[in-house]
């Protein structure tokens, strides 16, 4: 552990002293370099002052008055570096710059002022972690999943797409943050612990208890899942930032159930999320309730991540996916077509239709879900995606573009 080679970047020479005060009274690894200002762009020398150092780990100190510059020196090291983590240490009374900090690459985010115990339980979680093997992309990417309206199908959604990225890419994890879990029925899983047992143990959670709290189901699908009884979870930004960011290093696909969820916590997770899918029906209400849940949910974000599911469709004479979109100002990603004769009893036996390819909803579950794993992240941290399947009704060609943060793009 006292071998962890650490740099210190602060914009106050005062900061910094306490920077150094505070990792000596840890006694939780050595600091290599400290530094009194932030790099400015990818060509400035201290970046490579970092890499030279051979730092593991960066702390940059957010100042209340200056949180963006720290941001961006965030995103420039996350960038430009090799192999180094960045640890943020800042105020806690602000959620968004404790998201846009674990966006820009951060992976912890650390009280600005709070005692060494901190620091060492977020260095005992990364010395846990080093040299544990990575997925192909470093972190998973994130897959949200809410309903415009109550029982829209964003359960059956979430479960089925998790289950159809399983079957090809292995590595997957379905979240179940809905206030009460239904997922587990899906699944035909008992789950002994689950979401709220990770959320109320972050302080020292690691691997092995993670995946102590991880329920198998059926071809190695991952399931945290969410409370059996009625429970509203209700974390702070700091605890979802610090979870996901345990999550997003252990797999290589997350979905998260965010269904009957309209409040902070559900604005965090698809603010955390590269993909928010929202789930809605072709009728009236629901492309009403669409069009404002998708307003909810970016609000103060900045980010056009939101795509609509059109679930149970069917073709409305007269009435076009323009009209769609148009009427919600949320763009059309996929259709599920309509078959109730196959999901309701899928649901009750806990078999999800996604295994069955031999029927029209299993095969369009799995173009979703290859849809989703096939993008690629363009220059400018957007997913590319591009579908075209058979000739049905429902497997329309369709052309679309979905937005991720530059952060989670290049991880």
């Amino acid at each position: 552990m006292h071998g962890i080679a650490v740099t210190l970047l602060t914009e106050d020479k005062e900061r910094l002293q306490a920077l150094q005060q505070r990792l000596e009274n840890a006694q939780i690894g050595r600091n290599v370099f400290g530094h009194v200002g932030f790099p400015a762009s990818q060509t400035d020398p201290l970046l490579r002052q970092i890499q030279d150092v051979h730092a593991e780990v960066v702390l940059v100190d957010i100042d209340p008055e200056n949180v963006q510059r720290a941001i961006r020196a965030i995103e420039l090291i996350h960038a430009n570096t090799n192999d180094i983590v960045i640890f943020a240490v800042g105020a806690m009374i602000n959620p968004e710059t404790i998201v846009s900090a674990m966006r820009a690459g951060a992976r912890e985010y650390l009280e600005r002022n709070s005692t060494a115990e901190s620091m060492v339980e977020a260095f005992n979680r990364f010395a846990a972690s080093r040299g544990k093997a990575r997925t192909s992309s470093g972190r998973a990417r994130v897959f949200a999943v809410t309903n415009a309206k109550g029982g829209a199908g964003a359960t059956t959604v979430a479960v089925n797409t998790a289950t159809a990225l399983q079957e090809v890419h292995t590595g997957v994890l379905l979240v179940d943050f809905a206030s009460l879990g239904h997922a587990a029925l899906h699944l035909n899983a008992r789950p002994t612990f689950g979401l709220t047992d990770a959320l109320q143990n972050l302080h020292r959670i690691d691997s092995s208890l993670l995946q102590g709290l991880m329920t198998q189901c059926k071809d190695g699908l991952q399931l945290l899942a969410g409370p059996q009884t009625p429970h509203l979870v209700t974390p702070t930004a700091a605890e979802l930032a610090g979870l996901f960011d345990l999550l997003v290093s252990h797999f290589q696909y997350v979905v998260v159930d965010c269904s009957n969820r309209i409040d902070d916590t559900a604005r965090m997770l698809c603010d955390l999320a590269n993909a928010v899918l929202l789930v809605a029906q072709t009728d009236v209400v629901s492309l009403w309730s669409a069009g404002r849940m998708r307003t909810f949910l970016e609000e103060g974000a900045g980010r056009d991540r939101v795509r609509l599911i059109l679930n149970r469709y069917k073709k409305i004479p007269g009435f076009s996916d323009e009209d769609v979109e148009a009427a919600t100002n949320c763009k059309v990603l996929w259709k599920l077509p309509n078959n109730h004769q196959a999901i309701a009893p899928a649901i009750d036996k806990g078999t999800p239709v996604a295994l069955q390819e031999s029927i029209d909803i299993g095969r369009s579950f799995r173009g979703l879900a290859a849809l989703l794993a096939d993008a690629s992240p363009t220059s400018e941290g957007s997913l590319d995606l591009v579908y075209q399947p058979d000739k049905s009704e429902t497997k329309k060609k369709a052309v679309g573009r979905l937005l991720i943060s530059p952060a989670r793009a290049g991880q």
